[in-house]
């Protein structure tokens, strides 16, 4: 981006064509959502560029549009007859009137009913309710932008895991944005976590349809299902959804089932600022059950250390576990 002062709407359109453009780098996302961050009004004039691009997509799709537009005249043979150049002076005049009108329409239009910021701090959960019905359990960590207008109800996901109760409402479509992903909701309850430009989306119940920005691909998942879409908006084989922990994070429980102590411990280590680290690596690859509070790290300790024989030290800034009674 320019380092020139410019018109907000100028630096918005730049990012979206950034943005959708197969080179954009993981920094320039970053970039892009520090400026969306930066203030209230940044987020309210790239939603409506958004806006506008699709709704200008949409009129060049328009046949009566198409149609009003002048035509470069056929060839003919020499001969006395010849058009008036008036009458494509006239068309070509129309044509400008109803482009700049409809430009000037499209730019008059209101923003977005109503948007709004919702975060939560390391160790947080959050519930929200929308105006729709809606309800966002905002997980750990989490920043997401919500734009409601007339006819669509967009929810920007910048960071970390929500999980979503979409509120019935015919004449608005539902959709979450993230990263380069886009997740069309068909009436039902998903979440979607977002870790740096790796989307993961998981299906509870109902339908919803996983895109690229650019629609070039769709995966529509079933209930129990989950996909993951790559930096480079790569879609990973659909897999099984681990119910019981997708059920159990927004109870501030973390549910596992024969999983990896390193996978807990990762896991674990979202909701608090003194991580737990492995001092053995031989600790990575232990399998472990059970139900934990997401915010009792001491009480998974005492767990490890009576179920499984792992020692704990607290060495003041982190917790590292060890392999044998200490």
């Amino acid at each position: 981006m320019s380092g020139a002062v410019m018109d907000p709407h100028d630096v918005a359109a730049e990012w979206l064509a950034r943005l959708e453009s197969p080179e954009c780098t993981p920094a320039e996302r970053a970039a892009f959502e520090d400026w969306l961050a930066a203030s209230e009004r940044n987020i309210g004039v790239y939603l409506e560029a958004e806006r506008l691009h699709a709704m200008a997509a949409a009129l060049r799709a328009d046949p009566a549009l198409r149609a009003a537009l002048p035509v470069a005249p056929v060839a003919r043979q020499p001969g006395p007859r010849r058009v008036p150049a008036r009458r494509w002076t006239w068309a070509l005049a129309a044509s400008l009137v109803l482009a700049v009108g409809v430009l000037g329409w499209m730019r008059l239009q209101p923003a977005p009913v109503a948007s709004a910021t919702y975060a939560t701090a390391v160790g947080e959960t959050r519930e929200v309710v929308l105006e729709d019905g809606t309800r966002m359990t905002l997980d750990t960590g989490t920043a997401v932008v919500t734009a409601f207008g007339r006819d669509a109800r967009q929810v920007e996901l910048l960071r970390g895991r929500v999980r979503f109760q979409v509120g019935e409402d015919a004449s608005r479509p539902f959709q979450v944005l993230a990263a380069s992903s886009t997740i069309r909701d068909i009436g039902t309850t998903f979440q979607v976590t977002r870790r740096g430009d790796d989307v993961d989306v998981g299906l509870v119940e109902g339908r919803v349809d996983v895109s690229r920005r650019d629609d070039a691909a769709t995966v529509r998942l079933a209930p129990g299902e989950r996909v993951r879409v790559d930096a480079q908006g790569r879609f990973s084989a659909v897999q099984a959804l681990d119910l019981p922990m997708a059920e159990g994070w927004p109870r501030g429980e973390l549910v596992f089932h024969d999983r990896r102590l390193e996978d807990l411990v990762l896991e674990m280590n979202r909701y608090s600022h003194r991580p737990l680290r492995l001092g053995d690596p031989s600790l990575a690859g232990l399998s472990v059950s059970g139900v934990f509070r997401a915010d009792a790290q001491d009480e998974l300790v005492a767990a490890l250390r009576e179920g499984w024989g792992v020692s704990a030290e607290d060495q003041g800034d982190a917790v590292v576990l060890r392999a044998g009674p200490r």
